[in-house]
């Protein structure tokens, strides 16, 4: 055989791989559609990444590609997984069950992710191991159409391979891989038409609630809140810019009709099960609060204040006869669960405190975006939202933080993490180029739950200089602030500080977002011309 002949076999049988494991991607998302789209391989796999990637590569991925992280985190797997179809490819050339059996290998690791997962159930490990089956299957049957064709001998009548003229049959080889292609494609297409289905069914629930009037209304947002300064951050977050961060590849999309929230645990003397219709009948709050990640680096985009509606949670505990441990209740943990398996654990204390922990329904005046928690999610002003803001959540079980650590605690984080006193410079961005003259220097700052008393701005380590405050909504939102800056010609680095209304100071102490937050001051450097 010539070695041409021998390079497009091995392009051919390359090609094989990737078709097969094209049609394995397609027959799981067909599969998951009947079991769940989280099962689907890819999902379950990157679930899986996610779940053990240590801290430090989970901020970086985090501060580098911000909400992108896990579309990156799937075109990663995705490459992945085409360099290995192509190796097996190559492999079942020469081997060709041993290459069709090596398949079965991302089935096995498909499956041992999706059912390995805190959600996972033993029936989210077929969509892996139906798709791996097939392909497989599809894997054999095409490099089997790559065997070198056979021409009869001129002597003896027999047939044997023509060693310098050994061909296959591409004809037949391209027919093959392109029935196998559209019929896997049309496999995946039938998937997400019954995903798309399932998801209208949730699209539906929330497009007919309207949120009833609060019982209990959040004052007006005071005049003089919003400075209205250019570049500088919107006192209220519209949804669509407010961030995100959670370990959820697919957004779930649950059906409020059909959702259910358990109360039950150590020290719940009347276990409770409610449903969406009967929150909304429940005595509702409205209140302004500032959410903050806790990989939220100094100066970092990861936070957002919105309008929230919601039911008191610790009237729901009461009502289940939760007494926190200040008055002898046996639980100091509150684990919130998700529909996509996080966990979450607070303090008790903090939520019965009289603080407005809630379960949220609204947002910013309508019903919780997908992104965002729909149909309910829980916040505890003052926390990181590690610790408070659990997003879908299903059920909530009282324990002790001796007994259980939640997710994040299992990864190096703090079991308590109170929000740190912060500041952030909006208006000059970093390397800007204002003109000298009276420039307004502008930012917000955030102490949730303690609120905000002074916020001052240094130029060049100079003379700390008292900027202007904007009107205080609560001690639970942030709070914009100004300082005119006499600027003059050159580099120059300014820095800011805050200061909450217990008095104490944001330290200058430079330390990453592991274990409870990130400390420092938010500087940026400018040159004016």
């Amino acid at each position: 055989m010539s070695r041409r002949s021998r390079w497009a076999r091995a392009f051919f049988a390359a090609l094989s791989g990737l078709i097969a494991g094209f049609c394995a991607l397609c027959v799981a998302e067909l599969v998951a559609a009947a079991v769940r789209p989280e099962a689907g391989p890819v999902n379950a796999v990157g679930g899986a990444v996610i779940d053990r990637t240590p801290p430090a590569v989970k901020d970086f991925a985090v501060r580098n590609f911000g909400t992108n992280d896990k579309l990156v985190l799937q075109l990663g797997i995705l490459a992945l997984l085409a360099a290995f179809a192509m190796a097996v490819g190559v492999l079942a050339l020469r081997h060709r069950r041993l290459g069709a059996a090596a398949v079965l290998v991302f089935g096995v690791v498909g499956a041992v992710a999706a059912v390995g997962r805190p959600e996972g159930l033993p029936g989210d490990a077929l969509p892996s191991v139906v798709g791996a089956l097939v392909a497989a299957g599809v894997l054999y049957f095409l490099v089997g159409r790559l065997a070198p064709r056979t021409v009869p001998s001129p002597a003896a009548g027999e047939t044997e391979v023509r060693a310098d003229q050994g061909t296959f049959d591409r004809r037949g080889f391209v027919i093959a891989a392109t029935a196998a292609a559209v019929a896997s494609a049309g496999a995946g297409f039938v998937g997400r038409r019954i995903t798309a289905s399932v998801q209208a069914g949730a699209s539906a629930s929330r497009g007919a609630i309207t949120l009833p009037v609060p019982d209990a209304a959040a004052p007006a947002v005071p005049r003089g809140a919003d400075l209205g300064i250019r570049g500088l951050s919107s006192f209220v977050t519209p949804n669509k810019s407010f961030y995100r961060v959670d370990t959820a590849l697919v957004v779930p999309r649950v059906d409020a009709g059909r959702w259910r929230l358990r109360i039950h645990g150590k020290g719940v003397a009347r276990p409770l099960t409610v449903d969406f219709q009967d929150l909304l009948r429940r005595e509702l709050i409205e209140r302004d609060i500032t959410l903050t990640c806790v990989s939220n680096e100094v100066g970092g985009p990861y936070i957002g204040n919105a309008r929230w509606i919601g039911v008191r949670l610790a009237d729901l505990l009461r009502e289940a006869g939760v007494k926190p441990p200040s008055r002898g209740g046996p639980a100091d943990q509150l684990v919130a669960r998700s529909v996509d398996g996080m966990t979450i654990g607070t303090p008790v204390e903090d939520v019965m405190d009289g603080r407005d922990a809630m379960l949220a329904l609204g947002m910013n005046g309508e019903p919780l975006p997908f992104t965002h928690g729909f149909p309910v999610r829980m916040l505890v002003p003052g926390l990181y939202g590690y610790v408070s803001a659990c997003k879908w959540i299903k059920d909530i079980e009282l324990t002790t933080f001796d007994d259980y650590d939640a997710y994040w605690v299992k990864r190096s984080w703090s079991r308590e993490a109170p929000v740190k006193t912060q500041s952030r410079i909006d208006t000059p961005r970093p390397f800007a180029s204002p003109t000298a003259g009276t420039v307004p220097v502008a930012g917000v700052a955030w102490a949730q739950h303690r609120g905000i008393a002074r916020v001052e701005v240094r130029v060049d380590g100079g003379a700390w200089q008292t900027a202007r405050l904007a009107a205080e909504d609560s001690r639970d939102t942030w709070r914009q602030w100004v300082w005119e800056w006499p600027a003059t010609t050159g580099s120059h680095t300014l820095e800011v500080r805050a200061t909450d209304r217990t008095g104490a100071t944001q330290t200058d102490e430079r330390v990453g977002t592991v274990p409870d937050g990130a400390t420092g001051w938010h500087s940026v450097v400018v040159n004016v011309p």
